[in-house]
């Protein structure tokens, strides 16, 4: 197994952990991702997508295994990372866990779009 894949794998394996986070740990998000769930509709919002949607996109990579799956993870970290980049100015919104986070989203993204 080469470097990459090795990169790959951490990246999902990444991906589903930050899923499980939001899954298990809904009230905790606030810290992690400046959310804050108002009552049980916005637990449900933190689960579902920021826990099963994450879960999904790093697992699916896991179980098909394969580039296209990869390259689409890494396609959506990229565009992700697009979007928090301009609105971090446009929102004034430049901190250190924004910061973090887009520079995660770009080194997963790049490491996921590289073909094998």
């Amino acid at each position: 197994m080469n470097i990459l894949k090795i990169l790959q794998i951490i990246a999902v394996i990444g991906t589903i952990l930050t899923g499980l986070y939001s899954l298990l740990r809904p009230e905790s998000i606030t810290g992690f991702a400046g959310l804050s769930p108002v009552g049980g509709r916005g637990i449900t919002e933190i689960r579902s997508i920021l826990g099963g949607l994450f879960i999904a996109l790093g697992a699916v990579p896991l179980v098909l295994n394969s580039p296209v799956a990869y390259l689409m993870l890494g396609i959506t970290y990229l565009a992700i990372a697009l979007v928090r980049a301009v609105s971090m100015f446009m929102d004034k919104s430049v901190v250190q866990s924004n910061v973090i986070s887009l520079a995660v989203e770009i080194i997963f993204g790049i490491i996921l779009v590289i073909p094998l």
